[in-house]
């Protein structure tokens, strides 16, 4: 059960989605004999709506991302015309992502920093994001729309980043932040959220619908406090390995059976 966010945010969903996943609950509450769940935030909204915690597991994701070398990140750049240090976001489009926050921090920000840009990776979901509502940032070219990216160019976009920045309003656990932190680039992310439970402590935590609060941390992560958070950061995702959570779950499989 990687998250219910369809019971918490069913506006964000579409009516098959939400009939799909409803389904698949009522299933699991009456079928399943163990759940395994990414994060402490998954566990206690599924207690919540009636699966008993005796049958909860908690397995965290992990990552276990590639060296990417300065020559990589130069060509990924090169490619996608980017010349000044950047912001990177990934993921799908969607609602809950919490897009305009960072959009409208971002623009604020542009006129206290504007050697600094911000690309946004990741395919189209549902529910539109204006872009061209923020005109300060179309008409300066400092906003790059990159589109689905191959891995090898996702890690290069995450190590060629100054920040990482991810504003989502819930996840079941917030693997691209796993990933930023285990490149070793400094992350800015929602208080609150299941991503507050690895990131707390290595990364910057802000109110999801604070478009200044998150507009000051990216500041600060870019700025004075980049190589601590980097460091912290990677330190922090060493703790979470695919490999774990495969033994760990393979455990589960031998518990049920």
């Amino acid at each position: 059960m990687h998250d219910l966010a369809f019971l918490r945010a069913p506006e964000h969903f579409t009516a098959r989605g939400n009939r799909f996943f409803r389904r698949a609950l009522a299933i699991t509450r009456a079928e399943a004999d163990a759940i395994i769940v990414p994060s402490q935030a998954t566990a206690d909204d599924c207690t919540r709506h009636g699966l008993g915690a005796d049958r909860i597991r908690i397995i965290r994701h992990g990552s276990d991302v590639p060296d990417v070398s300065d020559d990589e990140v130069r060509a990924f750049r090169d490619r996608r015309g980017l010349e000044r240090p950047y912001v990177l976001w990934c993921g799908t489009l969607e609602p809950r992502k919490n897009l305009p926050t960072l959009l409208r921090a971002f623009e604020s920000l542009s006129r206290v920093d504007p050697d600094l840009d911000l690309v946004l990776a990741g395919p189209a979901g549902w529910g539109s994001v204006d872009l061209d509502s923020y005109p300060g940032l179309r008409a300066g070219g400092r906003l790059h729309v990159v589109g689905r990216l191959s891995r090898r160019d996702l890690d290069a976009a995450y190590a060629g980043a100054r920040v990482f920045a991810f504003p989502s309003t819930w996840e079941g656990f917030g693997l691209p932040v796993l990933e930023a932190m285990a490149h070793g680039i400094p992350v800015v992310t929602s208080e609150g959220t299941s991503m507050a439970e690895f990131a707390r402590g290595a990364g910057l935590l802000v109110d999801p619908h604070d478009a200044d609060g998150f507009a000051a941390a990216i500041v600060r992560a870019a700025g004075p406090e980049h190589d601590g958070l980097a460091q912290r950061g990677r330190v922090a995702a060493e703790g979470h390995s695919w490999a774990d959570a495969a033994r760990l779950t393979a455990a589960v499989y031998r518990e049920v059976a």
